[in-house]
């Protein structure tokens, strides 16, 4: 348990919380099954996400103006589709695929892990994903969020600084009654620069195959746990 219990733990999503890499597969292959598009959809879905931070860099870089993710989500899709060479797909299809990013399942620990520490402490994703999207992603899987804090709050995506204060802004609260709590220390780091205490719990299985990092802590984070559930078990809940 660390020396000083934060009053907020906010969480990284996408693969801390949620499996976006077998969601997005398998939320693919059934919507296109019999309808004659054929492509290889763990390609695709690992293309996408390997364009999800080059893309949010030309934001945070300023060569592209504020874009929310939904929208980089989507100009990236268009383009892959393209690059595969998939055909047969219509825009109603491409704006329902693109919304796949909002029907992500929870990791099978989450959802009981963050009910338990949503009885002491105030719990929210910080992420990149617009506030819609979040809301529509707690709302699917079942999250029990307190709030919301998506990247269109703040105008910015981690790791800028402002995201991470933000959340202690918002709440009212000094950056170290605030607990960042994810499956990437890249993200952890950020967040005690500006000082948020940080709790890591590893994915070992986010990227499928292609895992290359974040097996384990590399950093002695205020909590090293094996998942949310471990977690909140360390934090006396």
């Amino acid at each position: 348990m660390p020396s000083k219990q934060p009053v907020a733990i906010v969480f990284d999503t996408f693969g801390s919380v949620v499996d976006w890499r077998s969601s997005l597969i398998a939320d693919l292959t059934s919507y296109v099954a019999g309808r004659g598009v054929t492509a290889d959809w763990a390609a695709l879905v690992d293309a996408w996400r390997a364009a999800y931070h080059p893309s949010m860099d030309r934001v945070r870089k300023g060569e592209l103006p504020w874009t929310r993710l939904d929208d980089l989500h989507r100009a990236s899709l268009d383009r892959l589709v393209s690059d595969f060479g998939i055909q047969g797909l219509s825009e109603e299809d491409l704006v329902h695929i693109n919304l796949g990013w909002h029907r992500l399942h929870p990791w099978a620990d989450a959802i009981p892990g963050l009910t338990r520490l949503k009885s002491r402490f105030i719990i929210g994703p910080l992420s990149n994903g617009n506030v819609s999207l979040l809301l529509n992603m707690a709302k699917f899987a079942g999250i029990p969020w307190d709030m919301i804090f998506g990247s269109d709050l703040f105008g910015h995506f981690k790791p800028d600084p402002e995201t991470y204060l933000g959340v202690a802004r918002l709440l009212d609260l000094r950056p170290d009654q605030v607990m960042m709590a994810a499956a990437h220390n890249g993200d952890l780091a950020a967040a005690r620069s500006c000082g948020l205490q940080t709790a890591f719990f590893p994915r070992p299985s986010e990227y499928g195959p292609h895992q290359k990092r974040d097996y384990a802590a590399d950093q002695d984070w205020d909590i090293v746990a094996t998942d949310i559930q471990d977690m909140a078990s360390k934090l006396g809940v």
